[in-house]
């Protein structure tokens, strides 16, 4: 693969990165028990029925985009990790480099586009 591409990836994915960091840190709290976990924060408008459904309803979207979150970040954590090691863009199942524009698009695949379309098919 080329390097130029490989470099212009890892810097997208440490901005990636970045920007997903500041997004979490907006509304949870590291979590001191777990490294890289978050904990989301629970709101408080008030004691009305009203204010304690919204808090319910803005804490459990909360809780899912922290999920989703979180797993990007450790994607990202993995690709950047494999960049480092220099084994980036190799297809977990087959062992064959991962096609550089499947990459571009979506640079923490883990599986080349037969190997994915496989395991869909399954």
């Amino acid at each position: 693969m080329n390097p130029s591409i490989i470099e212009k990836i890892k810097q997208d994915l440490l901005k990636q990165k970045l920007q997903i960091e500041n997004e979490l840190a907006g509304f949870t709290s590291n979590n001191k028990h777990e490294h890289d976990d978050h904990k989301s924060t629970f709101p408080n408008y008030g004691d009305e029925s009203d204010e304690n459904a919204q808090e319910v309803s803005e804490y459990s979207t909360s809780l899912e985009t922290e999920r989703i979150l979180e797993t990007t970040l450790k994607d990202i954590d993995g690709a950047l990790d494999k960049i480092n090691r220099g084994v980036y863009g190799i297809c977990k199942y087959c062992g064959q480099e991962i096609e550089e524009k499947r990459l571009v698009v979506r640079p923490f695949s883990s599986s080349c586009v037969n190997c994915k379309s496989k395991l869909q098919k399954s």
